[in-house]
């Protein structure tokens, strides 16, 4: 006696159902868009108001200094010290790159000189403070 099996069913399971594929693609996309413009905002800072424009540079690094006057760069605590040899590499390794500064708007002004002065001497010109919009 031999095995009984519809064709009919196995005809049924050789395709993929691509419906469910593409609602996950979709959701990690939708997941990736939101939480991506959160990472680099990790450190709580009040930036001043000004009139800016908008500078998209994909190859830019950050520095923030907060109200305790710590600086972080790229979300990393750091030292002035090892900011002055980290920037000295990354000006000779990449004249071209666009330092964005971000600092809290009660810091002493002097504090924010002696950043771009570090910023200065390691041979970087491409620098932006960043503020938030007026209202």
């Amino acid at each position: 006696m031999g095995r009984r099996t519809s064709i009919l069913s196995l005809e049924q399971i050789k395709e993929i159902n691509m419906t469910p594929l593409i609602d996950l693609t979709f959701l990690l996309l939708i997941t990736f868009m939101i939480t991506f413009p959160l990472l680099e905002q990790g450190i709580q800072v009040n930036l001043p108001r000004g009139k800016t424009s908008d500078l998209d540079e994909p190859r830019s690094r950050t520095i923030t200094v907060d109200a305790q006057n710590r600086i972080h760069l790229d979300r990393q605590s750091i030292t002035r010290e090892e900011l002055a040899a980290e920037m000295n590499t990354l000006g000779r390794a990449d004249p071209d790159v666009v330092i964005m500064v971000r600092a809290d708007e009660r810091i002493a002004y002097g504090q924010l000189v002696e950043i771009l002065r570090i910023l200065h001497d390691a041979k970087i010109a491409r620098m932006a403070l960043v503020t938030n919009p007026e209202k």
